[in-house]
């Protein structure tokens, strides 16, 4: 028998002496707590939950232990047209579960309707393929473990997943690759101090399935924005050696980059679940309390908003459902120490009624919170419903996915038809969209590439998706890529193809690492990775998107550590200020804007969209020599001596007399103020 037990915390918690169960569903008639053997396959124990407070159903089970595998029946009315769902025949996922205990395979026992009338439930059990939760209680010393805090304005993230990013390592354990404890082994530590960046940002570890579509493929959700809870470290990264668990490696790994200064930012998935639409499994919150977890269609409750794209909305605005999200995020930083967040489709948070706005609870719970308000949050500031387009309108604090960054620059380096004046805004953060919402220029996140679309060989290397692998038919993927493969699609031996490819590359990089506001960096671009032209390569779990560090362009590498360590030397892309182009204190410009014959840019400078060549003159100290063209360009140098810092190829198109210098078409060349011979 259950005693009375707590309705908070919510979850399974151990207390030492037994483990008090409690779970949320307004709208429920009935729950039982369901126990299962070790391994998750036979149930061993129904016990009611008579207790109910608030909305929530609660019990205690003394003497319970931590490693005790349970489940929910949660009963109800089942009518998909008044918005429920409710079937005790399935057992049910605890949405707080810290472990998950089970394989999701594509089964017609998640169903919780009639295949053959909706309208009625299914009267099948689920139990043996039901995923179910395991009470988890882990101490862990984190010795003298600390946040690393690194300004926004000294960041540089790195986009990386778990699984790729090592699994081809050939100096790694085999039995680490592809885990947690890969992701620091030493070689690795060392690579992301000479790159030089500050953060890895995670594509999702909470615990995610593959769609029944993909596994009726052969294929599998590689990217992993398909969670089905929001506490569990995703298991399939975990090592399995002896003594860990998925929670300790994960807290190990953290550990491991804060030694080593870096922080961790995870990308978050609060915007839909793996239960997909009206037909799709029932695991967990569905069966729970389906009007309350998910934004129901107004005139048809039988259908779910599909603001996402994946077949249903959670629904963050109602209370309990913004409590699990704020509990999910702080257990991750409070219990593993994580230093920020990336919200995908974080718009969807920021509903209300339907409609995205700023004021909206989530953004106010995250603002008054002590722990929360501190760390990095970091937003992809769109959605497909209704007024999904949010870029620049996040509240103050957070920092956003910056896009119209992203297309200006590939359109500038690959294509025309953007003047220097849009080139400008862009590299200055985007001063037009984020400085007059009395925004930060860290709030613009640029990238040039990230996890969704071409990675940074494939952009210069192909015109067209080539996504077929991904077995439906070249169909999937964006279109409108803004890539050109400098004269042959795919891999090539032309040697003109191969120069002007490294030279974009180059010029690409440099442009991202000498802007202002916070540069992301996708792991694998330093290497020359490709995804042999897959634009989309989320069901990809293989060599497609796993990093080839055999064939690691070393030329790369040093470029881009040689940029990081430049703008840690640029005083003006340290601090946390807009540029004005106004002379400080002591006559220092922060930015200048010169054309090829180092005169500052007029008027008809500025909207030139043939203007292809401009050079930036940071803090007086570094020139940017920026050629975009297709010829080469002769740069006459502001008065001052000038020494090469950085060029982006060494071929006979460029060349630096110290007064003059001619850069290659599609390239960029670096030089920084001789301070010794202007002093002498």
């Amino acid at each position: 028998m259950l005693e009375r037990g707590t309705p908070y915390p919510l979850g399974a918690t151990f207390d030492g002496d037994g483990v008090n169960f409690a779970l949320f569903s307004e709208n429920a008639t009935a729950v039982e707590l369901c126990l299962f053997d070790d391994a998750g396959l036979i149930e061993t124990s129904r016990l009611p939950m008579l207790e109910f407070s608030h909305g929530i159903w609660h019990g205690y089970l003394p003497d319970a232990k931590p490693g005790l595998v349970y489940g929910y029946r949660v009963s109800g009315l089942y009518s998909p047209h008044a918005g429920q769902r409710f079937n005790p025949k399935k057992v049910l996922l605890d949405p707080y579960a810290k472990a998950v205990v089970g394989q999701f395979v594509d089964s017609p026992l998640y169903q919780g309707y009639r295949s053959d009338n909706h309208d009625l439930s299914c009267p099948e059990d689920n139990t043996s393929v039901a995923l179910k939760g395991k009470v988890v209680s882990e101490p862990y010393d984190w010795a003298d473990d600390e946040a690393p805090k690194v300004p926004w304005s000294k960041t540089i993230i790195y986009e990386a997943h778990v699984r790729g990013l090592t699994a081809l390592h050939p100096e790694i354990p085999v039995e680490i690759r592809g885990t947690y404890a890969g992701l620091v082994h030493p070689v690795m530590l060392a690579h992301y101090k000479k790159l030089g960046i500050t953060a890895i940002e995670l594509l999702p570890v909470h615990f995610h399935l593959d769609e029944p579509r993909l596994l009726q493929l052969g294929l599998q959700n590689y990217w992993g924005y398909n969670s089905i809870n929001f506490f569990a470290p995703e298991a399939s990264y975990w090592s399995q050696r002896a003594g860990t668990t998925p929670l300790s490696e994960f807290r190990d790994m953290v550990k491991a980059l804060h030694g080593a200064g870096l922080e961790v930012i995870l990308d978050v998935v609060f915007n839909h679940t793996a239960e997909q639409d009206q037909i799709g499994p029932t695991l967990s919150f569905r069966g729970i309390d389906n009007a309350s977890y998910y934004v129901l269609n107004p005139g048809q409750p039988a259908l779910y908003e599909n603001w996402t794209g994946c077949g249903n909305v959670l629904n963050v605005s109602h209370p309990r459902v913004l409590q699990m999200v704020m509990d999910s995020l702080r257990y991750w930083v409070n219990e593993c120490h994580v230093d920020g967040f990336r919200f995908d489709l974080a718009p969807i948070a920021g509903r209300l009624d339907g409609r995205f706005t700023p004021q909206a609870p989530f953004f106010a719970a995250i603002a008054q919170d002590p722990q929360l308000s501190q760390v990095k949050m970091i937003a992809e500031p769109w959605d497909i419903g209704s007024g999904g387009y949010q870029v620049g309108h996040f509240p103050l604090g957070w920092a956003e996915w910056n896009d119209q960054y992203r297309d200006v620059m590939r359109k500038f380096w690959l294509h025309d038809g953007v003047n220097r004046a849009l080139f400008a805004r862009r590299f200055a953060a985007s001063s037009d969209i984020f400085h007059k919402q009395r925004r930060a220029p860290k709030s613009s996140i640029n990238f040039i590439t990230a996890h969704d679309g071409f990675n940074l060989r494939d952009l210069v290397s192909y015109n067209r998706k080539h996504n077929l692998a991904n077995k439906e038919h070249n169909r999937d993927g964006h279109g409108h890529n803004l890539s050109w493969n400098c004269g042959i699609e795919g891999p090539s031996h032309d040697e003109g193809v191969l120069l002007l490819r490294l030279r974009a590359t180059k010029a690409l990089l440099a442009t991202l690492l000498l802007s202002q506001g916070t540069p992301m960096l996708l792991a694998g671009d330093e290497l020359g990775h490709t995804q042999q032209g897959n634009n989309n390569a989320y069901c990809q779990n293989n060599e497609i998107t796993w990093l080839n560090w055999s064939q690691a362009n070393q030329e790369l590498i040093d470029y881009v550590a040689a940029l990081t360590q430049i703008r840690r030397e640029c005083s003006v892309l340290q601090n946390s200020r807009w540029w004005t182009g106004v002379p400080d204190e002591d006559e220092i410009l922060d930015v200048e804007w010169l054309n090829p014959s180092g005169a500052p840019l007029h008027s008809y400078d500025w909207e030139d969209a043939g203007g292809r060549a401009l050079m930036v003159c940071l803090a007086k100290n570094l020139l940017i020599l920026m050629n975009a063209s297709a010829h080469q360009v002769h740069f006459h140098l502001p008065e001052g001596a000038w020494l090469m810092r950085l060029a982006s190829t060494g071929d006979g198109q460029s060349d630096f007399s110290g007064k003059d210098c001619r850069v290659a078409a599609r390239s960029v060349t670096i030089l920084q103020r001789d301070l010794n011979q202007n002093q002498g």
